[in-house]
This record gives structure tokens, sequence and C-alpha cells, in this order.
């Protein structure tokens, strides 16, 4: 199956060389059949079009941003968009809700509400969960960022979070991201935004691995970051820390690449060949925030041409996924406009996602689907 997955990619990958126009091809659904805008009929589903072994998710909207927001909590209140999380995707990702300032917002309280709500789901829907995420330098609650604790402290303090949170989901979380974005730019390690490698220093990140592995064998533990879509400084400096990780035998299973994009941007050429190199190293690859931002008209509607841009770059980014043989996991950091990230903190910046704000497929969902089925 992988072989062949590989074949059908590069495929699909050579026919991305054809004028961009062509991509208007991927905006009707195939095998005859032409559903309602809105259709999430079996035929239609993403989740059904993807090759046995592979997973296609999308990020639970809800905590974060969301809270500021003039609606309800999208999961719990929002049934068409519960409807379209169960039937289209096979894997789900708590976009907040399992970060430390919404699962552990006092020292001695955890919050596992939504977080339950979600895995819950995700049984009843025969879907798997991406955790997110245990180690990371933003979205930390207040008492732990400004507490006065001493190194022993702070170490026992991750220690038991890693164990309550990993340990509570045992057996029911596919993948965790276990560190997330720890280096810079320039890959170099965060030192002084991260609390954890600051204070207790870079093998903090080492233990991290190993209490997660101790909490759930069976979960995949992954490194994630954005701006590792290439060979670079960061990715490179992931590959060598990795590398080393391996060596010690801390328990590092793969590598993830968020793929936050933008039309501003060529599309990163060389995402195959950064998932190919750590697949090389024996790890699991996988794409798992990704979007695509465009800088809007005035109108606020996407033109066209736009769209038909989009639609490329989310095709391109599947086929590298699809090539690479230990890239089993695509997920999309949101299906619908109607509650991406983006407008928030990208201003004059939107319709990053694959549906419209009333749930209207657009283009880049096609280009998945065709995609998909393709392999």
């Amino acid at each position: 199956m992988r072989h062949f997955r590989f074949i059908t990619a590069a495929f699909a990958t050579a026919a991305l060389t054809l004028p961009l126009v062509a991509a208007s091809a991927t905006a009707e659904p195939s095998h005859g059949h032409r559903a309602a805008p809105h259709s999430n009929a079996r035929f239609d589903q993403l989740r059904r079009a993807a090759p046995d072994g592979f997973f296609v998710g999308t990020a639970v909207a809800g905590g974060g941003h969301h809270l500021e927001q003039d609606y309800p909590d999208p999961f719990t209140s929002d049934k068409k968009y519960r409807k379209i999380l169960g039937q289209q995707f096979s894997s789900l990702s708590p976009e907040n809700q399992m970060k430390w300032e919404y699962i552990h917002p006092e020292q001695n309280r955890y919050n596992f509400g939504m977080a339950d709500a979600i895995v819950d789901f995700a049984d009843r829907h025969h879907q798997v969960v991406r955790g997110h995420t245990l180690l990371w330098h933003s979205q930390n609650p207040a008492w732990l960022e400004e507490g006065n604790f001493s190194d022993e402290e702070l170490r026992a303090i991750l220690h038991k979070h890693i164990t309550t949170v990993v340990g509570r989901y045992a057996g029911r979380i596919q993948q965790w991201d276990v560190a997330n974005e720890i280096f810079d730019g320039e890959g170099k390690l965060r030192t002084e935004e991260n609390i954890w490698i600051r204070r207790l220093g870079p093998g903090i990140v080492a233990d991290a691995f190993r209490w997660a592995h101790q909490a759930d064998p069976k979960a995949k533990l992954f490194f994630n970051d954005y701006g590792v879509e290439d060979v670079n400084a960061k990715s490179d400096a992931y590959y060598a820390l990795i590398k080393d990780l391996l060596k010690q035998g801390v328990p590092v299973h793969g590598f993830s690449s968020q793929a936050h994009l933008s039309t501003r941007y060529g599309f990163p050429g060389g995402l195959e060949e950064s998932l190919r190199r750590f697949d090389g190293l024996g790890l699991e690859t996988a794409i798992t925030e990704l979007d695509v931002r465009m800088d809007l008209p005035e109108s606020g509607e996407p033109t066209d041409a736009q769209l038909r841009k989009q639609a490329d770059y989310y095709q391109q980014a599947l086929s590298a996924c699809l090539a690479v043989d230990g890239c089993n996991s695509f997920t999309i950091w949101g299906f619908t406009d109607k509650y991406s990230w983006v407008p928030v903190f990208f201003s004059g910046e939107g319709s990053a996602t694959v549906m419209t704000g009333d749930f209207a497929r657009k283009p880049a969902f096609f280009a998945l689907q065709s995609t998909l089925k393709k392999a």
C-alpha cells in the first residue's frame, strides 16, 4: 500500500506543474457525482476518500481566541459544525482544550471537561485523537509563569502534569505533541521564552518524552513546529537534536510540520524533502496544522484566482505527505472560516480553510478529496 501511495502521489505532484488554471478541475466532485455545496454524503467525505491507514484530521474549535468572540463554544453549541466534524474527518486535534492554560488553569485544579468530551466524541465517531500539547512556551497559565517555584518544584509540576494528562487518556490518544515550538527561526533553543528550558535546561525536553511514554506506552510522541516546511536552520536543529535523543534511547517517535501557509509566499517546495529526512531516522511524520491564508480584497471575499492558488497549496501539502512512507496523519487547522484563528491574528488576511463560514466547500476541499482518491 505504501509503495502504491508513493507512485500515485508522484503523479499528483507532477500534475501540479500544469498551468494554475487547471486547478479549477479540482473544484468539482469526481466519479460522476455532483453534490450540493454543503454535501457531506458518504462519497463526499474526506475520511472515506483516504487510503487505508491514512488519517485526515482537523482541529476542534474551542478555547483560546474563541473565548473572546461573540459566539458560544463551537464544539458544544453548533450542531452543523459537529455533524461535519464527525462525518468528514478520521482524526481530531483539540485546538486549545488540552493546552496548559485551559486544561490546568490552577495549580491544584485540572479542567478536563472539554478534553473528555472531544475524546468521547472521537470514540463514538471512530476517530483517533492527536494530543496537543505538553511542553510549550506559549499559552501557559499565570500561576505557572509568575509563580515563585524552585527548580525542583517546577520540574515536579511538569512531571505531574504530563503524568496526569497523558495518563488520563492512555490508550485513547494516537499521537501527542510532546514538545512544541522549542526552536526559533534561526534554529536556536527558546532559552528565554520557554520557562521549562530556561529554568531546567535543555535536558527537560528528553524527560518530557520519557514521562509521556511512561504514562502511555502506546501513544506516538512527536516534536511539532511551524517554519520547518523546508530544509532550513530550524529543521536542521530538530534533525540534530532528534538524532542525538534517539542515540540516548529517548522515546521520540515522530516529527510534524504545522504548515501554517500564506499565499503571500511561494509554496515551500522542500516540504517533501524535509519530511523524508526525518522519515529516514525511522520516525513517523505528519502535517498537523495546515491552513492557507490570503490577503482579502476590500469585499472580504476571495477571488476565483485566489481560491485556485489556495487549492494548489493544499494539494501540494497533501501530496508531499502522501509521498513519504511514514507520513500517515494529515490535519487541517479548522475546516470552516467561521471559526478560523487567522483573521484574529493576521489583520487583512483570512479565508484560510477549506469551507466558507456557512460550510460551503471551496476548491481546496475538492483538491484534497481528489488527491486522496488518487492515492
